[in-house]
């Protein structure tokens, strides 16, 4: 009964920082023109307050997996939550952007280690024959999590303000800790006899970094600028290097032969693809409905619950498909739904009410809750020890790649598609109160009127 209970509680402490590190990928996004108004910011700055907490995590996970297990995954994991609550504190108390910045940044550290070794210790605590359904769990919170961000994020602006989305993870960040430091044994743990890839370490991170950069500031600095086409140029070079640097390699940071496994293969490009699409739309239309639409960050929220609701329905419902069907015809059929949510989406027309956005948010929501589920199986395969650990903080950086790429390609082209529509309004706007028989001041006045309103602020 005790050991019952211990493996419950280890999996509930995993659940809780997988939720805690996915939760801040999208919860801040809601938020942005808020702390916009609050720190008096322009968009183009607070942009890497998201951008920071992405591009970080995806450079970190591999070298930060790696050290956990050659210090101790149960001790490093520890220290995560510890850093990810102290990046929290700074976030919610900064009083500029620079220090909602720097806060980011050490927040992303702590979940860059937190992630990955959730994943491993979680799955470690049961068999190779019984790990479905514990991975099962661990990947319904990860889908779960990134979908609820904006909403919680809406709800916690909505009644208690900007800095409380950061503050919410401090008294849970503290409740892991103390669970982690019961039931994980902390003293006599595993280890690793290994060394330090150094090299490969330099080149993963050279490799992760332009490629995150360069994905993320590609809107911003132009696809065909000198600057994105230098950052993609050294991710490749460096890309090269590290895999050259990791065959020869004694002490490997990844073990190459992970990738000799064509069910992870075929799961970690699954992984980029599933979390593109459904980012893009848990980011981009609370965004839509609260800009274009002027609904409140909570209403914007709450009309996009339906996702989740459905990943939480069906994602559990999804290992009884893929025992009757299997799993490729599961995945495909989920894919098949999340491109007919897009099509519906594509034909959005809200001049009626919102029934048909809300039937797309379920449709999108079913397929990626049939998919998650399998696909997080698929990608831990039946690896154990190193091979373990290496699967998931590969799995962690994709799937932050897929975020990456929902920024880049969604969010970023609805940020200028605004920006665009609100200048050519104001335009009109100014055009129109040129033909009125006012004065000049009244009508300088009536401009400044609109200005205010549209938020028009130079980037």
């Amino acid at each position: 009964m005790k050991k019952e209970s211990n493996l419950f509680l280890t999996i509930s402490v995993m659940c809780m920082g997988i939720f805690l590190c996915m939760l801040d990928t999208t919860i801040m996004n809601i938020t942005l023109p808020v702390i916009q108004d609050s720190l008096g910011v322009t968009l183009n700055q607070l942009s890497w307050a998201l951008n920071i907490y992405t591009i970080t995590f995806a450079v970190m996970t591999i070298p930060l997996g790696r050290l956990a297990e050659i210090y101790g995954k149960n001790k490093i994991y520890i220290l995560g939550f510890i850093i990810f609550c102290v990046g929290s504190l700074v976030c919610a108390f900064s009083t500029d952007v620079y220090l909602l910045i720097i806060g980011r940044g050490i927040q992303s550290i702590g979940a860059a280690i937190i992630f990955p070794i959730s994943m491993v210790i979680g799955i470690s605590t049961v068999s190779i024959e019984k790990r479905s359904k514990v991975i099962a769990i661990l990947g319904v919170t990860q889908g779960l999590s990134a979908a609820l961000g904006p909403s919680i994020g809406g709800l916690i602006t909505q009644f208690l303000g900007w800095r409380w989305v950061f503050l919410i993870n401090v008294p849970l960040s503290i409740i892991a800790i103390g669970i982690s430091l019961f039931c994980l044994n902390i003293n006599n743990e595993e280890k690793i006899k290994s060394k330090n890839d150094y090299k490969g370490a330099f080149w993963c991170v050279c490799f992760m970094f332009s490629l995150t950069l360069g994905l993320t500031q590609g809107n911003s600095w132009g696809w065909e600028s000198m600057r994105v086409i230098a950052t993609f140029s050294v991710s490749i070079v460096s890309f090269i290097i590290f895999i050259f640097t990791e065959k020869r390699s004694q002490y490997a940071m990844i073990n190459l032969k992970l990738f000799k496994d064509r069910q992870f293969n075929a799961s970690a490009v699954t992984v980029v693809f599933s979390n593109l699409f459904l980012i893009g739309v848990t980011v981009l239309l609370p965004t839509f409905l609260n800009r274009i639409h002027g609904e409140s960050e909570l209403r914007a929220a709450l009309l996009v619950t339906p996702i989740s609701a459905m990943i939480f329905v069906f994602s559990p419902i999804a290992g009884l498909l893929v025992d009757k069907v299997g799993r490729k015809a599961v995945i495909f059929t989920g894919f098949m739904a999340m491109a007919v949510a897009y099509y519906m989406l594509y034909h959005l027309d809200v001049s009626n009410g919102y029934t048909q956005l809300i039937i797309a948010c379920m449709v999108l929501g079913f397929g990626y809750g049939i998919i998650v589920g399998p696909i997080t199986v698929l990608a831990a395969s039946s690896f154990t020890g190193e091979l373990l650990t290496a699967s998931q903080s590969v799995v962690g950086v994709l799937r932050q790649v897929g975020i990456v790429l929902a920024v880049a390609i969604f969010v970023s082209a609805l940020t200028s598609n605004i920006a665009n529509a609100k200048v050519q309004i104001l335009d009109h706007a100014q055009k129109e109160i040129l033909k009125l028989d006012i004065t000049k001041e009244q009508q300088e006045t009536r401009t400044g009127e609109h200005q205010k309103k549209f938020r028009i602020r130079e980037n």
